[in-house]
């Protein structure tokens, strides 16, 4: 199992606030570091601010060395597909080959509305989608120098399909809970797939959606990873727990039925669970990013056991 840290800066981070988790994250050995693409805080002021993801991402690209990046996810509704593909490459390229790349459908309708991004209903939210997956897909492994699309939301005339990733390919991450389209994506564009905040039960049954769409696509599910994201709480004692529990605003109890929260040991225990439905990485949303030892008690008592 590979642990990853999932970091929300909307809430309220500053880049130097991403730039101290992103360095202790590699520091301490997690696999990768990730963060949300949105423009608004979901309850609270968010100051100072939101960030750029892409921007953000560039900048820990230069000051990073090992631990991959991405985000979790791109709304597809925020930028137009060929300037995304060129910004996700232009980031690669400056990491070194260390970029993973998540694309949504969007669905924070306030944050939309706060900054003037159109936010069409969900049907046609889910075909830009799609056209944006092929489109940049597209644009990446293209190797004539002329490719062209044509869909519905979206054309691209004989474009030079530059710059190219320095990755052969971007790993690209689908997720999400629908039952129908969400797998159909998944099967034909993803080289991950993720179930954000539920259940090992329902990831058992999301991951089998997924692998009956690879069927039908005549894909191997196995070329797949498989994911989940979920909010961590940590604590060496009651006490700890508690606390880290209450600066995120959330109850202790809520936290052990709905994410990673408790002792260490308890907390294993719980990623067997999805383990055993066949996840194979794990995003930690990591809330507090001021509380670094979060991250190292995560590191010492529970990373070397998985």
């Amino acid at each position: 199992m590979r642990l990853r840290i999932f970091t929300e800066p909307q809430q309220g981070a500053s880049y130097d606030d991403l730039l101290a988790v992103a360095q202790e994250s590699e520091r301490l050995g997690f696999d990768a570091f990730f963060r949300s693409d949105h423009y608004l805080a979901m309850g609270g002021e968010g100051l100072p601010g939101p960030s750029d993801a892409w921007i953000t991402l560039a900048g820990l690209a230069r000051e990073t060395s090992t631990i991959r990046l991405g985000t979790l996810v791109t709304s597809a509704t925020f930028r137009l597909p060929g300037p995304l593909a060129i910004s996700v490459a232009g980031v690669d390229q400056m990491s070194g080959g260390r970029v993973e790349f998540g694309l949504g459908a969007g669905w924070f309708d306030s944050e939309h509305r706060a900054y003037g991004i159109g936010f069409p209903d969900t049907p046609e939210r889910f075909d830009r989608l799609e056209e944006q997956l092929e489109i940049i897909t597209g644009l990446w492994a293209d190797t004539s120098g002329a490719y062209s699309f044509e869909g519905q939301h979206y054309a691209v005339t004989e474009s030079p399909a530059l710059p190219k990733p320095a990755q052969d390919r971007i790993p690209v991450i689908v997720g999400g809970k629908g039952k129908r389209r969400t797998p159909a994506l998944a099967a034909r564009f993803a080289d991950e797939f993720n179930v954000p905040f539920e259940s090992a039960d329902f990831t058992r049954t999301q991951f089998g959606r997924v692998r009956e769409a690879c069927e039908k696509a005549e894909r191997d599910p196995s070329s797949l990873a498989w994911s989940n994201a979920l909010v961590l709480c940590a604590g060496s004692d009651e006490a700890e727990i508690a606390r880290r529990a209450s600066a995120i605003g959330r109850e202790v109890d809520e936290l052990r039925t709905n994410g990673l929260a408790g002792t260490p040991a308890e907390i294993l225990d719980r990623i067997g669970e999805f383990a055993d439905a066949g996840s194979e990485r794990l995003y930690l949303q990591v809330l507090d990013l001021g509380d670094l030892d979060h991250l190292r008690l995560v590191a010492e008592e529970i990373l070397p056991h998985v």
